[in-house]
């Protein structure tokens, strides 16, 4: 599946219709995003399962503030609606399939029964 684009419009739906989402922070004049693009783009290829966004900063700056992006490009998981990882910095192929099997394997009903216990939020990293 190829990546598709995120904006205002389609952010909310997109995660919390999809089992697993993961999101790319980017903007075009940016070295690393630029960078990261075709490992992004080669997993999409490699997870079909999984739906890949991108949300370009630029245009879409209310929505990058909203997710409180501070540093591009910034990668973001969602699993059932959840997010359960958050970072910024341009991943290597090794890290985003590390990331990607992590959120794969993680089992968000514990992971948030866990964090209601302790009082926190539902994030987890991964």
């Amino acid at each position: 599946m190829a990546t598709i684009a995120l904006g205002a419009e389609n952010f909310e739906e997109t995660v919390t219709s999809n089992d697993i989402v993961l999101v790319d922070f980017w903007a075009s004049w940016c070295g690393p995003c630029r960078n990261f693009a075709p490992v992004f783009e080669s997993a999409s290829a490699e997870y079909p399962e999984i739906v890949f966004g991108k949300v370009d900063t630029e245009a879409e700056q209310a929505l990058a503030g909203a997710a409180q992006i501070t540093s591009i490009p910034t990668l973001m998981a969602f699993k059932q609606g959840h997010l359960v990882f958050s970072q910024p910095g341009a991943l290597p192929k090794q890290a985003l399939d590390q990331v990607i099997g992590a959120v794969v394997d993680l089992d968000i009903d514990k992971a948030l029964a866990d964090q209601a216990d302790k009082g926190g939020q539902a994030e987890t990293d991964a």
